[in-house]
């Protein structure tokens, strides 16, 4: 990304945010009005010392006590009304950040809820949940606080100029010459600073991401010995990590010492043109006080501006994460007049398939064949010959790169994918449950499921006594994805769940691999009686398990290459009879 794109790509950041901002206009309309009382109210004190100070009659010693009082009174009014409404303004966008934040992490969460499954492929869930939780908390705190500096930093700037020009235009001529500076100084090196803190928020992401991974696969690290490793290359992404926050806020941190350099400039020589003033006869005591304590009005604000910089850059390097999650292509729209699959009889025919992940790697080459209703069909294979391949083309997860895929005689990309992903019932082998109790996670995808359904397939799925076994039956919480139980049992109540749905097609990917043999055959034969007249996919590596079964798929290196049953293709002493005595020798 070059200078420019960089620039445009900022600009859409603060536009995007400026939209969600205007989500709350009446709020910020308030803090707006509440900003600009506050300091226009601040802004009248210095004035009004100037005139208490000038109650004070040099050389006589006389002071009209009356006057003091009265300005000081004043004063103290006008500077109690200033913190109420400054009070009022930070209530006003601590709400307002809230709001915003809220709507951002629920339109980040609902985007990935409609991103393709190739998203998640190529990109780390550490790095997704970083976006959704570090970067969105720093768009936060950014708009919650530096906001409000700026847009007091604004106010404070303009009307202590109005007043210093009211009170010596020659004396403002002094910041006709360091306000340059200053500005010259904070736009080269924020510039600077932009992709530092945009690598910042990059590396946290990719640090998260390492993790999330190590986290999840605890157990094979331990069981190889590599925790030696993995802690240097924890170091090494630590380190990565650190060096980037550390460059981000160090150069970033130039700013506010260069600045407030310049602003300690401007006061010295507002200090010493005004005496020359004085003894000219131009401008009294009580005056220079008053331009004293605007330019360190005028000053101080623009100081700050400058220390919020390098905050203001690190919030927009994370809305730039969020907002490039937001602007990702969700999945391709169903065809304009895509049909709703309904009584599904289960016929798929795969017809001349053609797939890559990559354009310029193909891995389904010429796939083939005809899965007739309520039959089992088993697809085996060596490991990456495209087997589950076939199942996310199946459940249009992808779509195919040439040829096309038929269910009941309709096209899959002619039928909505909602309608479609709901007619296949699927059982993974990394089983996914939730936070809840066995009941919930059993009728996940059978809405107003009854206890008996429920009990039904878990029986059919050899469960049922052991969930009868747990502390509170059906009603017992699994906690962490089911950490409380183990990975067969897990498995098992997957495919309770698959069984409950009211799908007319089954597809299992390798979702025995967890449970012994024995029961894998009860399983299947309970399923076949529970899915009559339905189409069952399995893919298998133990292939004692799919003898049964009404059609073999062999896939080698993305086409059939063999089909039938189990007997058929041993008398054929083809790869599926290589495949199966290589299992038993």
């Amino acid at each position: 990304m070059n200078k420019q794109e960089k620039k445009r790509y900022s600009k859409r950041t603060i536009l995007n945010l400026g939209q969600y901002l205007l989500g709350e206009k009446w709020m910020l309309t308030a803090a707006l009005v509440c900003t600009m009382g506050s300091n226009l109210f601040a802004l009248i004190g210095p004035r009004l010392t100037g005139y208490a100070i000038g109650a004070i009659e040099p050389g006589k010693g006389a002071v009209d006590f009356s006057k003091v009082f009265y300005y000081a009174g004043w004063m103290a009014l006008f500077y109690v009304a200033s913190a109420l409404m400054s009070y009022g303004l930070q209530v006003l966008m601590i709400t307002i950040s809230r709001s915003v934040v809220k709507r951002m992490r629920q339109d980040v969460f609902e985007k990935l809820l409609t991103l393709p499954a190739g998203y998640f492929d190529i990109h780390q869930t550490g790095d997704i949940i970083s976006r959704i939780s570090y970067d969105i908390d720093t768009v936060n705190a950014s708009l919650s606080n530096d906001l409000v500096q700026l847009l007091s930093t604004v106010i404070t700037v303009i009307g202590s100029l109005v007043m210093m020009i009211s009170i010596s235009p020659k004396l403002v001529l002094v910041f006709a010459f360091t306000v340059p500076l200053s500005v010259f100084i904070t736009k080269t090196i924020t510039g600077k600073t932009r992709p530092l803190f945009r690598n910042r928020s990059a590396k946290l992401g990719e640090l998260n991401g390492f993790v999330e991974e190590m986290i999840t696969g605890q157990k094979t690290l331990k069981a190889y010995g590599r925790e030696e490793y993995t802690i240097e290359r924890c170091d090494v992404k630590n380190d990565a990590a650190a060096d980037a926050f550390y460059r981000a806020e160090y150069y970033g941190s130039i700013v506010g010492p260069c600045v407030n350099f310049v602003n300690n400039l401007s006061l010295s020589l507002t200090g010493v043109f005004g005496a020359l003033l004085y003894l000219a006869g131009s401008m009294t005591i009580g005056d220079i006080s008053s331009f004293v304590l605007y330019s360190r009005k005028f000053s101080g604000p623009i100081n700050e501006a400058a220390n919020i910089m390098s905050e203001l850059q690190s919030a927009l390097a994370a809305a730039e994460r969020v907002f490039s999650l937001l602007n990702e292509m969700p999945e391709k729209a169903d065809a304009e007049n895509a049909e709703t699959l309904t009584h599904v009889e289960g016929e798929v025919e795969v017809s001349h398939v053609k797939f890559g992940y990559l354009p310029e790697k193909t891995i389904i080459h010429d796939l083939s064949f005809t899965a007739e209703p309520g039959r089992l069909i088993a697809v085996v294979g060596h490991t990456g010959a495209g087997k589950t391949t076939l199942i996310n083309l199946l459940m249009r997860f992808y779509d195919p790169q040439g040829g096309k895929i038929f269910v009941d005689g309709k096209n899959s990309m002619d039928v909505t994918r909602k309608s479609l992903r709901q007619s296949y019932a699927m059982v993974l082998q990394d089983t996914w449950l939730f936070t809840g109790t066995v009941y919930e996670n059993l009728a996940y995808g059978k809405e107003g499921a009854t206890k008996e359904e429920v009990i039904r397939a878990a029986k059919a799925a050899h469960i049922h006594s052991f969930i009868m076994r747990l502390p509170k039956g059906y009603d017992t919480l699994l906690t962490d994805e089911g950490t409380n139980i183990s990975k067969g049992q897990k498995q098992l109540l997957t495919i309770a769940r698959a069984m409950l749905l009211d799908a007319h097609m089954l597809i299992l990917d390798e979702a025995t691999s967890n449970v012994d043999t024995r029961t894998e055959i009860r399983i299947q034969k309970a399923m076949r009686n529970l899915m009559k007249n339905k189409t069952c996919f399995v893919i298998a590596h133990r292939l004692s398990t799919i003898r049964n079964a009404d059609l073999i798929l062999v896939v080698n290196e993305g086409e059939v290459v063999e089909q039938g049953t189990h007997t058929e293709l041993m008398k054929k002493k083809g790869t599926y009879r290589k495949l199966y005595e290589a299992q038993f020798e």
